[in-house]
This record gives C-alpha cells, sequence and structure tokens, in this order.
C-alpha cells in the first residue's frame, strides 16, 4: 500500500498537476505517441449539452486543492479551495473528502455543486457522482432552464433527473441587488418534487404570496420548470361588481401537441349564471389560426342564450394546377348573439368600444409581377339606443388587381404600375344617409429616374379614374358619375459633402436640398359619397 501523499500548503505543485502527471507515467501508449509526434486535437462535429449517465461514468474525475491527503483507490482528502470535476457536475467546497469504492463525495463549509446548469449552495453536501443521489443541507438553489430559485431545509437527490427539496421557497423573479430584496410573488410549500425529464414540479402544502402578502394556499400544485407548456388549471381569477355580481374564472389549459393547444374557461357569475368559454389555437407549416366561443345558457338578467363565436385562419391552398399554383386564405369571424354583449361581457373585448365585429373572408394570387385579390368584409355593428353609431360599408364583393414593374434606376429604366378595384358597398342607408353603390376604379403611374452622385431627378404621372352606379339618385338626381384625376410630381434633390471639423473631430457634412412640385387639376366631388373612412374608434390609438 502506497503511503499518504502530502502536499505542503507552501508547495509549488498543484494537486490536478501531481494526478495528471501520474496518470501520464502509467499511459505506456500514450507516451509513445508523444515521442513520436505532437498529438493533434480533432474537431467534434458538435457540443453536447447533456452527458449520457452511461457515459458520465466512463470520464475521468479532476481533483484540485490546497492540500490533499489519502490512500490510493481507497479515499482522497481536499482542504482549501477543494474542487471536484466530472463531466457536468462540478462541487466546490471548503473541505471535500472522496470515497473511490462507494464513488461518494462528502464537502463541507460554502458548498457549491453545478449538476448541468443546476446550482445548489449550502453548508453540507454528500453525493454519489454515478448514481447522482445524495442530500445537501440548508441549500439555496437557482436552476438553469426558467432562472427559478429559492431555499430549502433539505435536497434529497434521487436520481440524474428527480429531486425533492423540503420546507423550500420558490420563486421565477429575477433577483436584485440588496440583502432586503423580496420577490414579488413566492412559493412556499412543505415539499416540492423536481422531474428534469419530465420539466414539472409538484409542489404540495404550499401557500402562494404576493407582495408579501399571502393570497392562495394550495394542497398540490403542479408547474412547470422550462418554457415548456404544460396542462392543467392555470390561477383563477375572481371578480366582483354591481351587475354581473361575483365573477369566478377558473380556466385549464390543455396541451394537445406541440402545434395545437386549447384553453377552456367556465365563468361562474352570480346575477347571470355559468358561462362556457373555450379556445383552440393550431399551427402549421403552410397554415395557422384558431377558434374561440362561449355560451351562456338561459342569461337570469336578459332572460335569454347570449353567447359569441371568434375565429381566425391564415394559409395558402394547393389547386393543383401548375399554372396557378396556391392560392392565399385568410379568414377572420366575428359574432355575438345581441348588441348587449359587449355592455354585458367586457372581459371577452379586445377594445374599449368593440361594438365594431369585422367578419372578413380574403383569397389571394400573385405571379411575377401581378397579384390579385377577392375579399368580402360584413360588419356586425352592435348598436345603442341611447348612443348610436354610424355602422360602416360592407364590401360584398370587393375584387381587386395590381401590376407593378420596377426597373433598374442606375440604367435608366422606367417604373410603371396599374391597380384596379370593383366594390359593392352595402349598409343601412337609414343610418349612413347615403346610397349604396359599385364602384370601379383605376389607378395608374409612371415615373422615370435619373440618379448622379451630385443629385436626382424624378418626374410622375398618375392618374386616377372611377366610376359610380347607386341604388337611389343622389341630390343632383345622378344614379351614375364618374371623375377623372391626374397628378404631375416633379421629385429632385442635390447632394452636397464636404470634410469638416467640429470639437476636435472630423466630421463628413452633408446638405440636401429638395425641390418636389405635385400639380393636380381641380374637380368638384362634393356630391360623391365617403365609402372607405369613417370616424375613429376611442382607442390608444386615437388618444
Amino acid at each position: 500500500m502506497l503511503p499518504p501523499l502530502m502536499l505542503r500548503p507552501g508547495s509549488a505543485l498543484k494537486t490536478w498537476l501531481l494526478l495528471q502527471a501520474l496518470v501520464w507515467v502509467g499511459a505506456d501508449n500514450a507516451w509513445a505517441q508523444t515521442a513520436q509526434g505532437p498529438l493533434i486535437l480533432q474537431m467534434s462535429p458538435r457540443l453536447q449539452e447533456q452527458i449520457a449517465p452511461q457515459a458520465r461514468a466512463s470520464q475521468p474525475l479532476f481533483l484540485s486543492g490546497e492540500r490533499v491527503s489519502g490512500r490510493a483507490d481507497l479515499e482522497t482528502v481536499l482542504e482549501g479551495g477543494a474542487e471536484l470535476r466530472r463531466g457536468d457536475i462540478v462541487i466546490r467546497a471548503d473541505r471535500l473528502e472522496y470515497y473511490q469504492p462507494d464513488d461518494q463525495a462528502k464537502a463541507r463549509g460554502n458548498v457549491r455543486i453545478n449538476r448541468a446548469g443546476n446550482v445548489y449552495e449550502g453548508p453540507l453536501l454528500e453525493f454519489k457522482l454515478d448514481a447522482s443521489e445524495g442530500f445537501f443541507l440548508m441549500p439555496s438553489y437557482r436552476f438553469l432552464l426558467n432562472g427559478a430559485h429559492g431555499q430549502a431545509d433539505r435536497v434529497d437527490f434521487l436520481d440524474e433527473h428527480r429531486a425533492v427539496i423540503t420546507n423550500a421557497t420558490y420563486t421565477t423573479c429575477r433577483r436584485l441587488p440588496g440583502p432586503s430584496w423580496m420577490p414579488d410573488w413566492i412559493l412556499r410549500a412543505a415539499s416540492i418534487n423536481i422531474d428534469n425529464e419530465e420539466d414539472v414540479g409538484v409542489a404540495q402544502g404550499a401557500l402562494l404570496s404576493f407582495m408579501g402578502l399571502p393570497i392562495l394556499p394550495v394542497p398540490y400544485l403542479s408547474f412547470p420548470l422550462s418554457d415548456k407548456r404544460k396542462s392543467g388549471v392555470l390561477p383563477p381569477t375572481i371578480g366582483f361588481d354591481s351587475t354581473n355580481g361575483v365573477e369566478l374564472i377558473a380556466p385549464y389549459y390543455w396541451d394537445i401537441a406541440p402545434n395545437r393547444d386549447a384553453k377552456l374557461v367556465p365563468t361562474l357569475m352570480s346575477k347571470r349564471g355559468v358561462d362556457l368559454g373555450a379556445e383552440f389555437r393550431f399551427l402549421e407549416s403552410n397554415y395557422s389560426g384558431g377558434l374561440r366561443g362561449s355560451y351562456m345558457p338561459g342569461d337570469l338578467l336578459r332572460n335569454s342564450d347570449r353567447w359569441s363565436f371568434g375565429g381566425n385562419y391564415q394559409g395558402q391552398v394547393n389547386t393543383g394546377l401548375a399554372a396557378i399554383g396556391n392560392l392565399g386564405l385568410n379568414l377572420s369571424v366575428n359574432r355575438v348573439s345581441d348588441d348587449n354583449y359587449w355592455r354585458d361581457f367586457v372581459r371577452e373585448n379586445t377594445s374599449l368600444t368593440q361594438r365594431l365585429l369585422a367578419n372578413d373572408a380574403t383569397l389571394s394570387w400573385a405571379r411575377g409581377n401581378f397579384s390579385t385579390s377577392l375579399r368580402a368584409l360584413k360588419w356586425q355593428t352592435l348598436q345603442d339606443i341611447d348612443a348610436p353609431i354610424v355602422p360602416p360599408y360592407d364590401r360584398l364583393p370587393q375584387l381587386t388587381a395590381r401590376y407593378a414593374q420596377s426597373s433598374v434606376v442606375s440604367l435608366g429604366g422606367i417604373d410603371y404600375s396599374l391597380d384596379g378595384d370593383h366594390t359593392q358597398f352595402q349598409s343601412d342607408s337609414s343610418r349612413t344617409l347615403q346610397p349604396n353603390a359599385r364602384r370601379s376604379f383605376a389607378l395608374g403611374q409612371i415615373s422615370r429616374s435619373w440618379i448622379a452622385p451630385m443629385g436626382y431627378v424624378t418626374p410622375k404621372l398618375q392618374v386616377h379614374a372611377a366610376t359610380y352606379e347607386f341604388d337611389a339618385p343622389l341630390a343632383n338626381g345622378e344614379r351614375s358619375t364618374s371623375r377623372v384625376v391626374p397628378t404631375f410630381s416633379l421629385d429632385s434633390g442635390l447632394v452636397f459633402e464636404r470634410q469638416a471639423s467640429y470639437f476636435g473631430r472630423n466630421f463628413l457634412q452633408t446638405l440636401e436640398p429638395r425641390l418636389f412640385y405635385v400639380a393636380t387639376p381641380y374637380r368638384d366631388q362634393s356630391l360623391l359619397p365617403n365609402y372607405d373612412s369613417g370616424a375613429n374608434d376611442f382607442n390608444f390609438a386615437s388618444i
């Protein structure tokens, strides 16, 4: 048996150098290779974020410290800046004992263990490296994937992925400097079971606190340990108002698949009844969308059934014809049961005054410089007797087309485009005070640019022509009309540059004067109805 190895604190040799020297003396093959020539490092095709358990056992063990003692093949004792490394496990402590027959490490004093990014710190640790079993007393911890952290009385490591934390705190609030810092919300639990393989944590005997105020005792709570989605009950919402009474919302999230999920939202209103809501989302390579809806059977205040429905879809439709290719399809549907829905169910509205619900379908196609679309837009206007609003015009249908050709400006090319639009406008004439109509317009423009280092000149000619056919005569008795409005513009500019120096620094000073001239002849269009614009809704943009 070899005598114990001892290193004095003043020794210039480091423990890890001594250990590696012993390895090299016994490695005859490696020594022969170095005698023949230098070793060449081989590139790895990729870095492994996690090391398999079977590979960890075959990896070398590195020990370092200011003082080392021990018996060969039995134990090694490290003191002063002790460190143990094997694969993705790193243990640091004031004193560290490693027992080779049991593959067990015992660490005391300022202990820190890093297990593949999950860090635990405390006074005492006993840990078996290959089995990933052991315990940690009075640790503080931090998880890598979600940044969660906390403190506990004890952590028991069951295996590589699972652990049990006793009398623990848990929060994902970012740690701020200062000894008096407290997280906005914190979960205290009698025990927390950690499963890093499933990315799930389970707390038992838990109490959720917000801003230092206990708000929700939970006997059993399951939560994700990363940004990975997880099925389960979401935090409930409790509210009260004079109309609906007490409201209790208890949503449930369903993780159906990586590209599909759903949410069930039952809502209890003490003065109205039960509102059953649900939402479903899907995402595919060439289409995506979602559906949402709610139904309240027998509203106690309105004496009727209440419902809402909404959905959206964006995707491509394969026609199977090579000459046509794919068509773009966009759908948006929004409907409610009655005019008072926006007032009674405020939580479902996405706008401060959601009284205009758009139902829109657009089919589009593009090939090269040409594009076209067919659209149908119909509004559901929720009217209020005390505050009626002017409903917008439905577009049933709207057909648009565009051709645009852009040449390389540096070669003196010509840019031109042609836009066409045919729309049938429909609405309640008694509220809009103007007749419904069919409108066709064309917008053509052509321009050419001359660009040089010293400046540019771009003349442009544009013609806007439109025709109207009305369902009822205008104030002058006409049932159809048309107008043509040409526009000529000339855009020009110069560029002056010079080197300048200000406050001891060099600058490139530029001066770019511009002259822009536009000429449009006057056309009296005061009798033409306005179909494309209306009063702004009350929202953040209008504020």
